[in-house]
């Protein structure tokens, strides 16, 4: 068994994931430093390029990226686990993002739910890592695409890569305890009651197509979630269409400051999670009564 893993305890846990890019920063990552640096700021033709390449060579997408940038870096820049970091310190975040993670666990163990904060990208987990917010501890674990270094930090091969459907599996890690990415146990048998974290009580926040295998999960066992749209141009396309097609329940800027609309749904949801726990504690004691008192007949 992992050490890594987590055991159901006393308080209900509240899971809420994101994804990161466009959901708690307004660009890709990969476009805030990085591209701007080998590419002269030609944003459009990195990506145009990137795709191209995934579809001459029937590629993962994001494979296709994380090739081009170290294939682009040499001999432009040095490519490391730390430089990866440094343009991650870059990141520009959303309003309030700073501040939201502490204020948000506050909130929960006030009301008797831990809150637990996750990342659930396609982008790279070494440039998420660099970013003040996973510097200060908030998420409890970065699920992202993330490449393999050699003896000098230089990366050399991907270690990980995180698309549109296989980060549903991640929700599965969570809910059963079960974090390290390694773990087989993920495939264990877990009886309803036994889940560390029931789907009843994760909160996925995303902007797009790439989240929508996650936020179905997510709706379909009774969880919860938003779509969110950069506060500034107000483009409200997408989460439109994903609330008619039922992939998400609510939308909202992506404004992380307190007593905006995205602090007051997830306090409510915080809120219903305590009071549904409860209720869920009540159901399995008068499900054990009746089993009892069956037994003894």
């Amino acid at each position: 068994m992992s050490d890594k893993r987590k055991t159901k305890g006393k308080m209900p846990v509240l899971a809420v994931c994101y994804d990161f890019d466009k959901t708690l920063s307004p660009d890709d990552m990969q476009a805030q430093g990085y591209i701007q640096a080998v590419y002269d700021g030609d944003i459009p033709s990195f990506w145009r390029e990137c795709n191209e390449l995934a579809e001459a060579n029937e590629m993962d997408s994001n494979l296709a990226y994380m090739y081009k940038m170290v294939e682009e870096a040499r001999g432009r820049i040095l490519l490391t686990k730390n430089s990866l970091r440094e343009y991650g310190s870059k990141v520009k975040l959303f309003p309030g993002v700073e501040e939201w993670f502490g204020r948000i666990k506050a909130y929960g163990d006030e009301h008797g739910v831990e809150v637990e904060h996750y990342i659930i990208s396609s982008g790279l987990k070494e440039m998420i890592e660099g970013t003040s917010v996973a510097q200060a501890g908030a998420f409890e674990k970065i699920y992202a695409s993330s490449f393999m270094f050699d003896d000098k930090d230089v990366p050399v091969w991907p270690a990980q890569v995180i698309n549109y459907t296989n980060k549903t599996q991640f929700l599965f890690r969570i809910s059963k305890g079960v974090l390290d990415i390694n773990d087989p146990g993920v495939n264990d048998y877990f009886a309803p009651e036994d889940m560390r974290v029931p789907f009843r009580n994760m909160v996925y926040i995303g902007d797009s197509d790439t989240d929508i295998p996650c936020m179905k999960l997510v709706n379909s066992y009774g969880g919860h979630s938003i779509g969110v749209y950069n506060s500034e141009t107000k483009d409200m396309t997408k989460v439109f269409k994903m609330l008619s097609e039922n992939r998400i329940r609510y939308f909202a800027p992506a404004d992380y400051t307190e007593g905006g609309k995205l602090d007051t749904l997830v306090k409510a949801m915080i809120d219903r999670t305590a009071a549904n726990e409860v209720l869920e504690e009540l159901y399995y004691e008068c499900k054990q009564a009746a089993a009892n008192g069956n037994r003894e007949k």
